[in-house]
């Protein structure tokens, strides 16, 4: 499994992390397999959000309650959690007093007294910068977060929370795959006149932003189509794109969600591929894309049977 450095963090991250946000039905043998197999290849790093479940802070308190985690156990691996989000309604809440209520609750589900990163869940459009960062400033002091970033932000937003914020922005979650890469794609087809794809839909380069800022870019829904709309590994609406995945899966000797994973981990700008799924199966076949080693010629070659124009 290969790894990456994320800015004041301890731990090497592997590139591929589990999500947990659909474990809330999994009795504790099946998580406890779930999270053997993404051991077993390597993968030490857990995705949470307090949002996630049947109920607030669901899935954090089933991961807990299954894997009654001894300290020395609980060393061993990153949980990563997110706030912001408030399901009645739903809309987003970054004052100081949600952010740490939150957490609290967090920690309480998850039977843990840090949480190593703490992500902002979606943009709340009614942040007040100071707010975000007396929360985080006691939350680091306690040492009940040891690191911060932020979800589905833009540069400018951002730029906006680092105005009070001191402690580092180490990640930045978002939508990414082969077929739903805007942020990709506006790059290669900047300037054309006419062209969808060359309009700047992200605030101004998400990816380039982060990587001049070294911010980890974590993709989550890594094999959805688009937002929400299917996965297009062995869809009948994307033959051009499977038909390539599945020469480059062979080429490899790996099963074609390692290739789709491997898209994303070929680009430079040190992303984290976050899987959604509780198939263990799949969690292992997707954690062999960690390092597979796409040619320029291969990573294009994808990008042009997903629809998009290079010039």
């Amino acid at each position: 499994m290969k790894t990456i450095e994320l800015t004041g963090v301890e731990r090497p991250a592997p590139n591929v992390v589990l999500g947990l946000m659909r474990i809330q039905d999994l009795d504790d043998d099946a998580v406890r397999t779930l999270i053997r197999t993404a051991r077993d290849a390597g993968i030490d790093f857990f995705d949470h959000a307090d949002i996630y479940g049947s109920a607030l802070h669901g899935c954090e308190l089933r991961f807990a309650e299954a894997m009654r985690l001894s300290a020395s156990e609980r060393a061993q691996i990153t949980i990563q959690t997110k706030a912001g989000i408030v399901g009645d309604g739903p809309y987003f809440d970054f004052s100081y007093e949600h952010i740490v209520e939150s957490v609290h609750g967090s920690l309480r589900a998850l039977d843990t007294d840090y949480i190593d990163i703490l992500l902002l869940h979606r943009p709340d459009a009614l942040v007040e910068p100071d707010e975000v960062a007396r929360a985080f400033d006691e939350l680091e002091a306690a040492g009940k977060v040891r690191a911060f970033g932020v979800s589905n932000h833009t540069p400018r937003q951002i730029d906006l929370l680092k105005k009070s914020v001191r402690q580092p922005i180490v990640a930045n979650q978002i939508q990414l795959s082969i077929t739903h890469s805007p942020t990709i794609a506006q790059g290669v087809a900047a300037n054309m006149q006419g062209e969808e794809q060359s309009l700047t839909l992200d605030g101004g380069g998400i990816i380039d932003y982060c990587r001049l800022h070294d911010i980890a870019v974590q993709a989550w829904s890594p094999f959805q189509a688009g937002f929400f709309t299917g996965v297009f590994l062995d869809s009948p609406d994307h033959p051009e794109l499977n038909a390539v995945i599945g020469r480059l899966a062979a080429t490899y000797g790996v099963p074609p969600i390692a290739i789709a994973v491997a898209w994303i981990t070929r680009h430079p700008a040190r992303m984290q591929v976050v899987l959604g799924t509780t198939n263990p199966e799949r969690v292992s076949g997707a954690a062999e894309g960690s390092d597979i080693p796409l040619t320029r010629a291969e990573w294009y070659e994808l990008f042009r049977a997903a629809g998009y124009r290079v010039p």
